[in-house]
């Protein structure tokens, strides 16, 4: 009972909030679908997806413990507050029945609101206690008084009370079928199969047109231990068919911002995609285990600055997010097109997260090894929640190319060259988003970045920028963990530079649409479609169209 009211609680408090970089690990039951190691990690803020809505804001409520008559009814309050007679009335039966409410620091939370399911736990802990008293012969420790309070509370809170029971119930029977299948007692499997048919038309120029029906796939497995219960240890295993750049290919469209999600080729054969050891530390040595407030990557394989830094977006992930390369996240944390790195993920406060990463490329080398003389890219990133509902970040980017290029593989080619530079060169790039819950349902995200391209061996610079808006819908139809989303963003574009060859002067704009069905936990069916007007940002050119139908398998 206590382990499901700690899960409870945090399904009540941690949705859309800051997440605490603890990492409490059991690997029997870790769900994994976020596997790609170009997509945001585990430590990103928590996305208000299938897996929990946001809670009601809460809102203040007069005192009422004068007389039974003037008593709000507590199924008429969205959270139930310091000052509600029924949060009064518990707490008082938690003290005196030594009863702690499914929290580790043991204390009953009192300057802070509950959610109705936080309360109802702690409620039923207290009638399981009673219980044990009645049970043992010791009534006479129980009062007559308390009892009348329980009696009250529990037809206040019969609904919840029941769902709670239902839960549990679930809960055990997932707990007994995944004690019978689990791979491993120490190390836990897990993986998503993605199977894309797409087609496109259009984009000639940029390229030729050709661009046949494909169907394609995308596997990714993931096996995950843990040593302590406080780190994480990954090994990601990947394979592809997606040949040729898909639409990306002088064939089909030529261009980057024809790019799918999910595309990857490797020929079928199986690849190690990432190599990843996380662990968390630096608690103050007073408070019990799982207090510590930061967590250390160290990524020797399939490292990219968003591998530390949470990109703050709802359509990150290749299985179950947008269709397009694009649309899944800022291209200014894919700068340098690293390959190994580390970095750590710090929870300053309740309110806010500092995160750092740095990368390099060809790591393994003798001759450039961790600190590259070729490429490398540091990135800090401060995370600020002010209010439930809102998530801001602000992050800045430091990298060095010896031929000046972005390689971030989205966007114009004159953005991802710096204009064709080929000279050694300092990038200074800067990115903000926002994520605001405007209802249980209603998602708008926002991200915009600009990058400085400054040659060190001339005078050269370039100045590019991206932009994304998007609104996404969850549960439209009443069915839980659908999701619509309406995207409209500007892939990276070279707007200016001093020195530079070529400059970008026409201007793409990305439109993508896709509706996520989720047939049950483990199958989601995506449709979906992108334009890309005037693509490579030069206005002579084509507008393309990609439509494409994702199935995603996950396990």
């Amino acid at each position: 009972m206590m382990i499901y009211k700690n899960l409870l609680f945090l399904s009540g408090t941690a949705v859309f909030c800051l997440v605490s970089p603890v990492l409490a690990i059991n690997p029997n039951e870790e769900n994994i679908h976020n596997l790609s190691s170009s997509q945001p990690n585990s430590l990103q803020v928590i996305e208000p997806k299938e897996s929990g809505k946001l809670d009601n804001i809460s809102q203040n409520h007069e005192d009422s413990n004068n007389s039974d008559q003037r008593l709000n009814s507590v199924s008429q309050l969205s959270d139930i507050q310091p000052t509600d007679w029924a949060f009064t009335a518990l707490q008082s039966l938690v003290e005196r029945y030594d009863v702690i409410a499914g929290y580790a620091d043991g204390t009953f939370k009192g300057k802070r609101p509950l959610t109705r399911y936080e309360f109802a736990a702690g409620l039923q802990a207290v009638l399981d206690k009673i219980n044990q008293l009645v049970a043992a012969g010791l009534t006479e420790k129980i009062k007559k008084a308390d009892l009348e309070t329980l009696q009250k509370l529990q037809t206040e809170f019969a609904t919840e009370l029941t769902n709670l029971t239902g839960r549990i119930d679930n809960l055990e029977a997932r707990n007994a079928n995944l004690t019978a299948q689990q791979f491993s007692t120490t190390v836990g499997l897990g993986g998503q199969v993605i199977l894309g048919l797409a087609t496109g038309s259009g984009g000639k120029p940029p390229g030729k047109g050709e661009a046949n029906t494909i169907l394609t796939q995308l596997t990714q497995l993931q096996l995950v231990s843990s040593f302590n219960g406080k780190d994480r240890f990954r090994i990601g295993l990947v394979t592809g068919n997606s040949a040729g750049d898909s639409f990306g290919n002088p064939e089909a469209f030529n261009t980057n911002m024809a790019r799918l999600a999910w595309q990857a080729d490797y020929d079928n054969q199986v690849r190690l995609d990432s190599l990843e050891y996380r662990v968390a530390g630096l608690g103050d040595g007073l408070r019990p285990a799982g207090s510590d407030r930061i967590v250390f990557t160290f990524k020797p394989v399939g490292f990219s600055l968003g591998s530390v830094l949470s990109v703050n977006s709802p359509y990150a992930d290749a299985g179950r997010g947008a269709i397009s390369l694009f649309a899944g996240s800022t291209p200014i944390f894919k700068i340098g097109s690293l390959d190994a790195g580390l970095g750590f993920d710090w929870l300053l406060s309740d309110k806010t997260r500092l995160q750092f990463a740095y990368g390099t490329r060809n790591t393994n080398d003798s001759n450039q090894g961790l600190f590259s003389k070729d490429h490398s890219a540091l990135g800090v990133q401060l995370l600020y929640k002010p209010t439930a509902s809102l998530i801001t970040g602000l992050a800045y980017i430091n990298a060095y190319a010896k031929d000046g290029q972005l390689d971030t593989g989205t966007g114009s080619g004159n953005a991802d060259t710096s204009g064709g530079l080929n000279e050694p060169a300092q990038i200074h790039a800067v990115n903000a988003s926002m994520k605001w819950q405007l209802t249980n349902q209603v998602v708008f995200s926002l991200w915009g970045g600009a990058v400085i391209t400054d040659s060190v061996k001339s005078d050269a610079v370039a100045l590019s920028t991206t932009y994304q808006a998007s609104l996404g819908l969850y549960d439209p139809f009443g069915r839980k963990g659908d999701l619509f989303g309406l995207i409209i963003g500007q892939p990276l574009k070279l707007n200016n530079g001093y020195l530079i060859a070529n400059i970008d002067r026409g201007n793409s704009t990305h439109y993508e649409v896709f509706y996520r069905y989720l047939v049950n936990d483990n199958i989601a069916i995506t449709p979906g479609f992108f334009i890309v007007t005037d693509p490579g940002h030069i206005s002579r050119n084509n507008d393309i169209f990609v439509g494409a139908i994702r199935t995603t398998f996950s396990f």
